[in-house]
């Protein structure tokens, strides 16, 4: 790849997510986004024209087969990541795809093993990761502040009751809280443990109708004794709170799985406050970070590597085996 030359984007998808990382990918300096599919002709031209994108494809095909992109971002349902990146990667595509990155390892797999065919990136979209916050939170983590880690709490819920028809809802796209935000949880925990997971035990509230978890609660049990607990919803308004306690104090964040806002408390009385704002809309660090790899011709993220996807994907099929969720695609 030239250096010295803007990394061309297409986004696949033309949903709120897609709007989001289109606003961001569009103030990154050395980014230029070219291209965007859709399933309709009139929903990617609307799409380009709210961004001013130069080349608008009424099919998904007809985008992988175009030569003027470098990377595409999938931004699709859960259930349909798969087949999207796969088609992108075969045709020569760099992906960076919307978390999480399949409804099951098996699904993931694939992916993976397309993008290794290909010889070409491949990354999970856990924006979270690598926002000023989560780096901060490491560093006093790292630093013992709180001292070792031993017990982590995360809740990420919301009431979406009134869009039934949201994909969320639907088992065939891979519906279910879990899938759609209780990955930030356990991501979030994987990040501060410690230590590999040892045990999951987990229940769910399934929708009699739609039969995809509208809340669940799982506990983790880390190979050192950390434990966490995670909750995550979508019939249930919640706040995005999350804790990490030690011996020393905890840490409490708001939005936890990309705060910008973090205090710790200490128990001997000390409190302080950081801030830690995104670069815009929280996006712009993932697209920065996915295009230093594609820069240096890496196949995978430091940050969010494969392995990470992988694991996360593992114990998502076995929370969803516990709490009798199963997709087609299964």
């Amino acid at each position: 790849m030239n250096q010295s030359e803007k990394i061309k984007w297409g986004i696949v998808g033309t949903g709120d997510i897609a709007h989001r990382f289109a606003q961001a990918v569009k103030t990154v300096p050395d980014a230029a986004l070219v291209a965007v599919a859709s399933r309709s002709r009139e929903g990617a031209e609307r799409f380009g024209g709210e961004f001013d994108i130069p080349r608008r494809f009424a099919s998904y095909e007809e985008m992988a087969a175009f030569e003027g992109i470098d990377a595409a971002y999938i931004a699709t349902p859960h259930a349909l990541h798969t087949p999207n990146a796969i088609l992108m990667l075969t045709q020569g595509k760099a992906v960076l795809s919307e978390k999480p990155m399949a409804v099951n390892l098996r699904a993931l797999d694939q992916m993976i093993a397309a993008a290794r065919e290909n010889d070409l990136l491949l990354m999970e979209a856990m924006w979270g990761r690598v926002v000023p916050g989560t780096l901060k939170l490491l560093e006093l983590v790292g630093q013992g502040i709180i001292g070792p880690v031993r017990g982590i709490q995360a809740v990420f819920s919301y009431d979406m009751r009134d869009e039934p028809g949201h994909h969320a809802f639907q088992l065939q796209y891979g519906g279910g809280s879990l899938l759609d935000v209780g990955c930030y949880c356990l991501h979030f925990a994987s990040w501060f443990a410690g230590s590999p997971v040892a045990e999951i035990k987990a229940v769910a509230d399934v929708g009699a109708a739609n039969h995809v978890d509208e809340q669940c609660a799982v506990l983790l049990r880390h190979e050192n004794g950390v434990l966490a607990s995670l909750n995550s919803g979508m019939t249930l308004r919640r706040e995005s709170d999350g804790f990490l306690f030690g011996d020393l104090g905890y840490i409490h964040m708001t939005r936890f799985y990309a705060p910008e806002r973090i205090t710790v408390h200490l128990y001997d009385g000390g409190v302080t406050e950081f801030l830690t704002p995104y670069r815009g809309n929280g996006f712009e660090e993932q697209i920065l970070e996915f295009q230093r790899c594609l820069r240096a011709g890496k196949r995978e993220s430091d940050f969010i590597p494969l392995t990470q996807s992988r694991e996360m994907a593992r114990q998502m099929d076995e929370i969803r085996r516990q709490t009798g969720v199963g997709y087609p695609q299964d």
